[in-house]
């Protein structure tokens, strides 16, 4: 792999026609976790290099549990990212976020139940700190780009992820409330844990859609609801993007980079070759 590309966006497939840039290539990578949701997207954007990938499929044709997470993962850290911004819908859980805003959680609450939440396994262990799962630093630098860009923007919120595809109940949508979420989405876990793992700044661009269906005044969500209003913030989201490009920092001030200095717990020498040459992409360094 020649590219070296050090930051990353993942959500819905118009973020490929970006205004502006330049010299687009496909990059349709296999992993050790198999095929990522669709090629990626490497090209010139505000004179840096820039990756972009359509979690959903470019049809938006995987499921929220279906979304080969490892796999996209693992193949933007093969292309030297560092940096990933997590583009994605949400539900509103509090009234003051109201549908068109956006959300840059500080904290994420899985409640999955399905998918694989772990790089590690098959002989290696590690126990990777996500006390604070969302790179601060990275989320900072995100805030600014979107309030820049001219978006309402929400910051120190909890970001439940449910299984999905189903929307969730009333009873289960008050539960959420109750236990002080403030927005809900399906895809933040395990992405965000897997990029932690992969020593990878993750923030996320939460763009509220809906009052879930909670909302005494307000109509339940729909798919057509969370698409117009998807359709609505796009060119927010382009805008924001393009300033956090043209603004992003250097170096890296955060400990994401160095997330597995103390995790890997396994000797190595009793680690299956087989597994040491699988994850060789995350843990050379340190061994």
């Amino acid at each position: 792999m020649t590219e070296h590309v050090t930051l990353a966006i993942i959500g819905g497939s118009g973020l490929y026609e970006m205004p502006g840039l330049q010299d687009a290539r496909e990059y349709d990578l296999d992993t050790p976790f198999g095929k990522t949701s669709a090629p990626i997207v490497v090209g010139t954007l505000e004179g840096e290099q820039v990756a972009f990938l359509a979690r959903h499929g470019i049809e938006h044709h995987i499921t929220p549990s279906e979304v080969p997470y490892q796999a996209n993962i693992y193949a933007l850290k093969s292309l030297g990212v560092e940096r990933l911004i997590s583009i994605s819908a949400c539900g509103s859980l509090q009234e003051e976020f109201a549908p068109g805003h956006i959300v840059i959680p500080d904290q994420v609450y899985d409640n999955t139940h399905k998918r694989a939440r772990s790089f590690f396994g098959e002989g290696l262990v590690a126990h990777v700190s996500v006390a604070e799962p969302f790179c601060p630093d990275l989320s900072n630098q995100l805030e600014s780009a979107v309030r820049l860009a001219g978006g309402v923007a929400h910051r120190g919120s909890s970001f439940i992820t449910i299984e999905g595809p189903r929307f969730s109940t009333k009873a289960e949508s008050k539960t959420y409330r109750s236990w002080g979420m403030s927005i809900i989405g399906m895809t933040a876990s395990p992405e965000v844990f897997l990029a932690r793992e992969a020593e990878i700044c993750y923030a996320t661009m939460a763009h509220v859609t809906d009052y879930d269906v909670w909302h005494v005044s307000e109509a339940p969500v729909t798919v057509d609801m969370v698409i117009q209003t998807l359709n609505k913030n796009t060119l927010l989201a382009q805008e924001a993007v393009r300033i956090l490009v043209r603004n992003q920092k250097r170096e890296r001030d955060c400990e994401c980079e160095h997330a597995l200095a103390a995790a890997l717990i396994t000797r190595k020498d009793s680690i299956p070759p087989e597994t040491l040459k699988k994850l060789g992409l995350l843990i050379n360094k340190y061994l």
